[in-house]
């Protein structure tokens, strides 16, 4: 269970074989392999050893797989970070973290040097797209070495720290390991009944648990091809999926949704996909039926949460969909429904879902405050409230934290409500979440100004621009005299 073994594995298994397509760029398993031990010896030069934390802000493009392993095989920890974090959030995430170095593409630099001066350990910064040839990064892919470090790791070392946001207003760092990772990566063999002969559509941010999972990972396990976009809009998404015969999907409801209402979808032929896997928030049951008529493919809903690796309950393709579940526990996973006092509850009955396997994470990064409260007893407590049915299947009903899903990513009220009190007109704040048929939720603002205070919603959301990155801005602000009692 080491993914230093797993990428010198699968790159014996499937040398020749295309694992990655960007752009122009057709990328074997060899060739793949090749790139990421060549990093991975400019990271042991740069004097980055076993235990040290790199961070990655990088999009979907393949120097992110090349630096995410390159960063394991050499023992150290990847800290993948929003391409979209601003200076304020990049501050304390590298901070945090305590990355030793940062590897980024050039238009991060500026960001980067604006609080350099201000870390502890991150002073220095490696950009993966410099045009000079001689740059460190290009130069380490040119000349080499290309052979395995061969760096001994425990199954029980920390593979990567991924952020997820936290009560109390500011992100944790959920510390996954070799092993729990490695659990994952027979998801899509094993769950979804993808081979080598399948292609893949890479879409959600690799940087997000379920993008690094579902499609690097356990895409990489199998030997498939996995066709990489970072910007993209709805016509190129069509196009890639026609040009290339992408045969498999994993992404957030709204792509689905997007391809359902885009007007020009019927011009495209898309008779190659096979399956469509969606997560990350909830699908509304009643267009997945009509997802499928309308393209001929079904779509599979799993579950999961970062502190899991994500992946914790799937539907399968050789078994009854019933629309609005979850699917079924994975292999090797338990999951029970509890109630207040921690008894399990009758079949039928909601109470909360809580995990058990190799996939729950180690814990929070330097924080075991934090990591009492949501693991108990090997138990990890979602802050999900479900129900299991007869047959196995589970359904969620809603939450107990007070937590937006907005496009399959996670905003905790409490964190938009400290930077909206930092404007000086603004007395207090509360955030809730509003449905939204393409994203689940939209951010929505309660605001109480000060007396006398003349600002529009326009300002509110200039400067939380300042602090936060673009998903966890208000996208409807409203001006009240007084607050409800936050929960």
């Amino acid at each position: 269970m080491n993914l230093a073994l797993f990428m010198e594995e699968i790159a014996g298994n499937f040398a020749e074989r295309t694992a990655l397509i960007a752009d122009n760029q057709r990328i074997s398993y060899a060739q793949l392999n090749r790139s990421v031990n060549a990093v991975a010896h400019l990271l042991h030069k740069m004097g980055i050893t076993k235990g040290d934390k790199i961070a990655l802000m990088l999009p979907n493009i393949p120097e992110f797989i090349y630096c995410y392993f390159a960063a394991v095989k050499i023992g150290a920890v990847a800290v993948p970070l929003n391409t979209t974090a601003t200076t304020y959030e990049l501050s304390f995430l590298l901070e945090n973290s305590d990355a030793k170095m940062l590897l980024a593409m050039e238009m991060a630099r500026k960001r980067y040097e604006e609080i350099q001066g201000k870390l502890t350990n991150c002073q220095q910064i490696i950009t993966v797209d410099s045009a000079d040839q001689n740059s460190l990064f290009k130069k380490a892919l040119a000349a080499g070495p290309f052979h395995n470090p061969a760096i001994a790791i425990d199954p029980e070392d920390p593979a990567a720290i991924i952020y997820t946001s936290g009560l109390t207003g500011r992100p944790l760092g959920a510390v996954l390991t070799h092993r729990n990772l490695y659990s994952q990566s027979f998801l899509m063999s094993d769950v979804v009944k993808i081979s080598q002969e399948d292609k893949g559509l890479s879409i959600i941010p690799l940087f997000h648990t379920f993008g690094a999972t579902v499609n690097m990972i356990a895409f990489l396990r199998v030997g498939s091809s996995v066709v990489m976009m970072d910007r993209f809009t709805m016509d190129a998404i069509f196009n890639a999926i026609e040009k290339e015969k992408i045969t498999y999907i994993a992404a957030v409801p709204r792509l689905y949704l997007g391809m359902m209402f885009h007007e020009g979808a019927a011009k495209y032929n898309v008779n190659s996909l096979n399956i469509c896997v969606t997560g990350g928030a909830p699908m509304p049951p009643e267009f997945m039926p009509e997802f499928e008529k309308k393209f001929g493919v079904k779509i599979l809903e799993g579950y999961g949460l970062t502190e899991a690796s994500p992946c914790c309950s799937f539907n399968r393709i050789d078994m009854v969909n019933k629309p609005g579940s979850i699917g079924t526990v994975l292999p090797d996973v338990e999951i029970k429904i509890i109630d207040d006092q921690g008894r399990e509850v009758p079949r039928g009955q909601i109470g909360e879902l809580i995990v058990r396997g190799d996939n729950v994470m180690k814990g929070y990064y330097k924080d075991d405050a934090a990591t009492a409260t949501v693991i108990k007893n090997g138990w990890l407590y979602t802050g999900d409230l479900g129900k299991m049915d007869e047959d196995d299947y589970i359904f969620l009903t809603g939450i107990k934290k007070r937590m937006i899903i907005t496009s399959g990513f996670n905003v905790y009220p409490r964190e938009v409500e400290n930077v909206l009190n930092l404007h000086p007109d603004v007395q207090d704040s509360r955030v809730v979440g509003k449905a939204d048929l393409m994203r689940g939720e939209i951010v929505k603002a309660e605001i109480v100004t000060k007396a006398g205070a003349t600002i529009d919603d326009k300002e509110i959301m200039k400067h939380c621009r300042i602090y936060l990155s673009p998903y966890k801005v208000p996208r409807e602000v409203e001006f009240v005299s007084k607050l409800e009692e936050k929960a």
